[in-house]
């Protein structure tokens, strides 16, 4: 469950404000040509006008709903027993961080990020420790301003590394690459790694099976990880260290 006091805010906030904006414009300016007799660039407006506020609906729903009831599900899956050491990579206001916080006894949860608010709204460190607060955890929870590309921790630091729409915000394909690399060296032998993304999973796959990664997996996380539909599905890349 998560804390009514506490803020995930929204992902890709100007993404969805464009949705919503866009869909409502076009539906207004159907509306007009309907009404001067246009009826046949009306019927397209309103069309695309539908598919835009459709659009804007599901990708509010995975960003307020969808996504907590997915990663609640996958580390359920898990099956963990409370003294893993976990890092979060992005972890922007702390989603994923925090849920793995709440399964951790002895353990620790440890969320990197470089805190930009394009890619979420509102994302601070300040925003996140206050989730922290709010969810109990705070007292398990460590975080750090870094590069996922670079990452500030020993090879084999953690028993599980998880990522949630982060590593498709890095540009250069090589950059991408070097944050898959990077989050396979500080996981320990028979330690699990879990990529939630929309962009690039195949790649990070492959990154991870060049790495020597096992029982590397892409798998769709379903309509509930939709950012605005079938076009823009989240997938998971699972794997374990040897």
């Amino acid at each position: 469950m998560i804390d009514p006091r506490a803020n995930y805010g929204v992902d890709a906030p100007g993404v969805l404000a464009g949705l919503i904006v866009g869909g409502i414009a076009e539906l207004a300016l159907a509306a007009v040509l309907f009404g001067i007799g246009w009826p046949i660039p009306g019927a397209v407006l309103l069309v695309g006008g539908i598919m835009l506020v459709v659009g804007g609906a599901l990708f509010a729903h995975t960003t307020l709903r969808g996504k907590f009831a997915v990663w609640d599900a996958e580390l359920d899956r898990l099956g963990l027993k409370g003294d893993e050491q976990v890092l979060d990579l992005g972890c922007g206001r702390g989603l994923v961080l925090l849920k793995a916080a709440a399964r951790l006894s002895s353990g620790r949860a440890t969320g990197i990020d470089l805190w930009s608010t394009r890619d979420q709204s509102g994302n601070s460190q300040d925003a996140t420790w206050a989730n922290a607060r709010a969810e109990g955890v705070a007292d398990r929870v460590d975080l750090v301003t870094g590069d996922m590309r670079d990452l500030p921790f020993d090879d084999a630091a953690f028993d599980l590394v998880v990522s949630s729409l982060a590593i498709h915000n890095i540009p250069q394909e090589e950059g991408r690459a070097e944050a898959v690399r990077e989050a396979f060296r500080v996981l320990r032998p028979g330690g699990l790694l879990r990529i939630a993304d929309f962009r690039n999973p195949r790649r990070y796959a492959e990154v991870l099976t060049e790495c020597g990664a096992a029982d590397v997996e892409v798998y769709d996380l379903g309509w509930r990880f939709w950012y605005g539909g079938p076009h823009a599905r989240t997938s998971m890349v699972a794997c374990r260290r040897p």
